[in-house]
């Protein structure tokens, strides 16, 4: 019987396994940012340790930078702290740090990815839990809290319980306007946000093969939104390609040999998965959501569901479309528009900006849309600047912020105010996600485009004039 992509990977890390307990498992890249770890680096401090591996932890502040003036000091007591604390702890224990304004520096999930140092067949970890980014790559990428920061920077491995193996097989081809984020809102809708708890979820199919790589980290990235542990793709000449050349990436007769190994890393033909679960392409096209988490969400030519029978679940539905200020049966398209929002680790990649710049080209941004155009990092910004859609965006009336976060989450200035609504390319929709009081709509790059452009909600295939 074959192994699974995913049991290759984690196998072959296996240091140690207790009887009826975790598994002691090798990290080959662990990402840090500045949320997560004082505490883990405090706890060092506490012990008299060092960082066992520094050439393996990558270091880089996004949560809490602001998207303008990064040259300047930031004002925010706490978000000040939190970076400073970050810079402190990197240069103490000899780590390397990618700081404000250095070339490299951009949101986690973005920068190691595009520097080569997020490789197929790795074990990685982040405080984070949108890790799971790193597994298009053909990688068991993972969040992790703060203690279990603390034990890989000291030790190199992390303790864990082996999940379960699901694979999710998107057959057919993808219809003309539907992306990615389109595809992976469209799975969490169907599996719920828990329907992936305790699963290492493997993407497969023809869906999946035919998206380049800033797509698979898209799919991938949103794994945990349905209860995944991660999610994984296996490698293919695509990720190869995109691995070649880059800054950290192997080269020449090294880069050769990890290729050949990386091939024999897919998924055999007879692999056994604990769970299988497919999905028609043809069915997906653009998604909004319509609450309080990402699993509710509909196709944006649909209408609002009924709520569910059950007291429960019924209070529950109720209780988030009345904060969306959404009832039932209703159409979202049309629906006024007051902020969106370009970027995250889900949506901050070169890949997205051409979208959004491939829509708004000859046209302008509506007058009472607020826009937050914010690139994943210095490297995509570079990017935009070099192809010339930083051109085509100002000309149809937007401004390109600095690296960062940004309003994916309300720990920087940019927030969306209470009350307001937001068509937003990131992750999550929570009650406050965005700003204390704001409503997300959560949607791909074209209907954020589409939204900016008319100042409603509305759908990209038939109005692309």
């Amino acid at each position: 019987m074959a192994n699974t992509l995913f049991e290759k990977i984690w196998d072959a890390h296996v240091v140690n396994s207790i009887d009826g307990g975790p598994m002691q498992l090798y990290i080959d890249r662990h990402y840090c940012h500045e949320v997560t770890t004082p505490q883990a680096f405090d706890g060092l401090r506490r012990r008299g340790l060092k960082v066992r591996r520094p050439d393996r932890t990558v270091c880089s502040p996004d949560h809490n930078i602001p998207t303008e003036g990064q040259d300047k000091e930031i004002t925010d007591p706490v978000s000040r702290k939190q970076i400073d604390t970050l810079l402190a702890n990197a240069r103490v224990f000899g780590l390397t740090l990618y700081g404000l304004m250095h070339p490299l520096n951009g949101i986690i999930h973005v920068m190691g990815p595009e520097n080569g140092l997020t490789l197929p067949g790795s074990t990685i970890v982040c405080g984070d839990s949108h890790t799971s980014t790193h597994g298009a790559f053909g990688a068991v990428a993972f969040g992790i809290g703060t203690s279990e920061v603390e034990m890989v920077l000291a030790t190199q491995c992390i303790l864990q319980p082996k999940p379960k193996a699901m694979r999710i097989t998107i057959d057919g081809q993808l219809k003309p306007g539907v992306t990615a984020k389109d595809i992976a809102l469209y799975i969490i809708a169907q599996m719920t946000t828990g329907g992936a708890t305790g699963y290492f979820v493997e993407y497969a199919g023809e869906a999946i093969r035919s998206l380049n790589m800033e797509e698979r980290m898209t799919v991938c990235n949103l794994s945990i939104e349905m209860g995944a542990r991660g999610g994984l793709i296996a490698p293919d000449e695509t990720t190869f390609n995109y691995i070649r050349g880059r800054r950290f990436a192997p080269q020449g007769e090294e880069l050769d040999k990890l290729i050949e190994y990386w091939r024999t890393l897919p998924s055999g033909p007879d692999a056994v998965f604990d769970k299988e679960v497919r999905f028609d392409a043809s069915d997906i096209e653009p998604r909004v959501t319509f609450g309080t988490n990402p699993g509710m969400g509909i196709g944006i030519s649909e209408t609002i569901p009924e709520p569910p029978t059950d007291q429960a679940g019924r209070e529950s539905y109720m209780k988030a479309l009345e904060y969306m200020k959404f009832k039932p049966g209703q159409r979202l398209t049309g629906e006024k528009v007051d902020y969106v929002f370009l970027g995250s680790c889900t949506n901050g990649r070169i890949e997205d900006f051409r979208t959004f710049a491939a829509y708004v080209r000859g046209k302008k941004k509506h007058p009472d849309v607020t826009a937050w155009l914010v690139p994943g990092s210095w490297s995509v910004k570079k990017q935009i600047e070099d192809e010339g859609i930083d051109t085509i965006l100002a000309d149809a009336g937007f401004q390109l912020r600095q690296p960062g976060c940004s309003a994916c989450l309300a720990m920087n200035p940019d927030k969306v105010p209470a009350g307001k609504l937001a068509v937003s390319t990131s992750n999550r929709n929570f009650e406050g996600r965005q700003g204390p009081g704001a409503r997300t709509v959560l949607a791909g790059p074209l209907v954020a485009a589409a939204a900016a452009i008319h100042g409603v909600i509305t759908d990209p295939r038939v109005d692309n004039q």
